[in-house]
């Protein structure tokens, strides 16, 4: 009987152990992410709100964005990703892989909002994010864009 209370204790510990009390804890800010999947839904929240600040923060010095039309400097990039208005995305097919202190994410991304005034492709497109961790947090280094899903 004794052994039959303590198998029945054993197994609420372990059912309790594998809930959360708490939901997920949604990130609000790159400075709040702490795996690749929350860096891109952060980046990707601060172009929508246009929070321009963060985005530059924890975009590194040495950014490079690759785009079918070429290569794009830290500067150019950010100028360009500021033309944007995004009023909705989603990501899909997203990816992370981790090694040290760098997170690859590659993922689809589905925009809705104009560049420049011009609608933006309405279809899926393939993209990739390279992170890496430094003193001052997680700061982008490339992120390219290649291709349509």
């Amino acid at each position: 009987m004794r052994t039959m209370k303590t198998l029945g204790l054993l197994a609420c510990v372990v059912w309790l152990a594998g809930c959360t009390v708490y939901g997920q804890k949604p990130v609000k800010a790159l400075a709040d992410a702490t795996g690749g999947e929350g860096l891109e839904q952060a980046l990707w929240r601060d172009v929508q709100h246009k929070d321009w600040k963060d985005l530059q923060n924890h975009t590194a010095s040495i950014f490079v964005y690759q785009t079918p039309n070429g290569k794009l400097d830290r500067s150019a990039a950010l100028e360009r990703i500021q033309k944007m208005d995004v009023s909705e995305y989603s990501l899909g097919e997203l990816s992370t892989e981790l090694h040290g202190n760098v997170f690859v994410v590659t993922y689809s991304i589905t925009l809705h909002g104009t560049l420049d005034g011009q609608p933006l492709p309405d279809k899926a497109e393939r993209r990739m994010s390279v992170w890496q961790q430094q003193k001052s947090g997680w700061m982008l280094i490339a992120h390219a864009v290649i291709g349509t899903a």
